[in-house]
């Protein structure tokens, strides 16, 4: 059995003025450094040992990475396939401007449909097909381990949604995956076990933490 602890990057200064990203990358801001700090002290004490840690590319989620990595006693190791979705054109623009410039596109996103974000993205189907294959093989190279994956909001939920889905009572559909929250999934070679899904308790003592709730949607939070 592997056991994947699933982390969502912390806070930028485009998740705080609810800006999409996609795959412009955008440090940390320091709200979402002493996230990550609270992330890895709250591993440590759980005494949480990690065989590998992986994580996206894009900075924000490498950070975290390196952050928590740093606490442990382990380095990330970087992996392309846990990137956030491409959003296209609609990079930079906050939800306003994106429904300014493209009602029609994003009315039919929220709506259900997938489609390319930005007109010349990925979809979210785009973002599951990689994802979890990538996140497969890890299972496959790590069969008795523990893992840390450090990703993204999309990502996220789309490996939540395939661990889920033969569990329809699993409220991960229409979740909001906040900054570094943490989920805790089981692989064996036939089976997905949901443990932990979008724990940020090691936030709540922290008075300057923002509201768990008030942050922008997440970039592929759109269903399949």
């Amino acid at each position: 059995m592997t056991t994947f602890y699933v982390v969502r990057h912390g806070e930028t200064e485009w998740n705080a003025t609810g800006r999409w990203q996609g795959h412009a990358d955008i440090p940390l801001n320091d709200t979402g450094r002493a996230q990550a700090r609270r992330l890895a002290v709250r591993l440590r004490r759980d005494a949480v040992r990690f065989e590998a840690i992986y994580s996206s590319d894009l900075q924000r989620s490498w950070e975290t990475a390196a952050i928590v990595g740093e606490v442990l006693g382990i380095p990330p190791q970087p992996l392309p396939a846990l990137r956030e979705i491409d959003v296209g054109l609609w990079s930079g623009l906050t939800s306003a401007e994106v429904k300014a410039r493209d009602a029609e596109l994003l009315a039919r996103l929220e709506s259900g449909e997938d489609l390319p974000r930005g007109g010349t993205g990925e979809r979210f189907a785009d973002l599951y097909n990689r994802m979890v294959p990538a996140v497969e093989q890890l299972g496959t190279r790590h069969p008795h381990g523990t893992i840390g994956i450090f990703t993204h909001g999309g990502n996220v939920r789309a490996l939540l949604l395939y661990a889920a889905r033969e569990n329809h009572q699993a409220p991960v559909r229409k979740l909001h995956v906040g900054n570094t929250s943490l989920s805790v999934l089981n692989h064996t070679s036939h089976h997905w076990e949901l443990h932990v899904i979008n724990d940020m308790t090691h936030l709540a003592a922290d008075q300057h933490a923002p509201d768990m709730m008030s942050d922008p949607p997440d970039d592929a939070e759109r269903p399949l």
